[in-house]
């Protein structure tokens, strides 16, 4: 199987099509399990995030298939009719990189600028947040409501429309593939008290505290992420 080395500021569509042709050419065929993760990006030549990605897309084409606690194997040909199209979505882990940026800024910006209003709505989402938490272990719509809470309270709504576009991408086929593995009941007391210490941040008009609490709510959710792949592919 030869794999060419794909330049490090390509995104995840170019690791999946060189998978891709592979496939057409016969060279990968179904049930054919592919090299260890670790190995696969080492001969590729790229992030071991970067090609998670590669491999979530290509699952939801029906082209690869992951098997918790097996691998990555080459999907039957059949599974390529149920596959389904993703033109334009964002990788997983892009979308949190950008998350970490952006929504690091609104968090800083809503510390500074909400108003009395803004801050009952923040609280009120918090609130329905925990509820939810209680109820679903990934209590997605909640968990949208109180970022947005927080874009709306920057005062800007330019940004706010950011987050909201990130939030499309994060519910998108890519996000809830991924999601289908590795999502945990763990999960969603962790995140929430990352979102109670975000909260007391904004309430205390703390900018680079809100910054800080939101960049750690990203970066957490990635490692959450990148563990529980490496326990899906082992």
């Amino acid at each position: 199987m030869r794999l060419q080395p794909v330049e490090p500021t390509r995104l995840y569509r170019q690791i999946a099509d060189q998978i891709r042709k592979l496939i057409a050419k016969g060279e990968l065929a179904p049930g054919d399990r592919l090299p260890a993760e670790r190995d696969l990006a080492r001969r590729l030549g790229v992030s071991r995030p970067s090609l998670r990605e590669a491999v979530i897309a290509l699952e939801v084409q029906g082209l690869l298939e992951v098997r918790v606690g097996s691998g990555i194997y080459v999907a039957r040909r059949d599974a390529r009719d149920r596959g389904v199209e993703i033109a334009g979505a964002s990788g997983p882990f892009e979308v949190i990189r950008a998350r970490w940026l952006i929504e690091g800024e609104c968090a800083a910006l809503a510390a500074r600028h909400a108003t009395p209003a803004h801050l009952r709505a923040l609280r009120k989402a918090h609130a329905e947040l925990r509820v939810q938490s209680r109820r679903h272990y990934n209590p997605l719509a909640a968990d949208r409501a109180f970022h947005m809470r927080i874009a709306e309270a920057t005062g800007n709504s330019a940004l706010e429309l950011v987050v909201q576009t990130l939030w499309d991408q994060r519910v998108g086929p890519l996000y809830r593939a991924l999601e289908t593995k590795l999502e945990y009941p763990a999960m969603a007391g962790e995140t929430l008290r990352e979102h109670g210490a975000l909260l007391h941040a904004i309430l205390a008009r703390d900018p680079r505290a809100a910054r800080a609490a939101m960049r750690r709510h990203m970066t957490l959710t990635r490692r959450r992420y990148s563990k529980d792949w490496r326990e899906a592919v082992r």
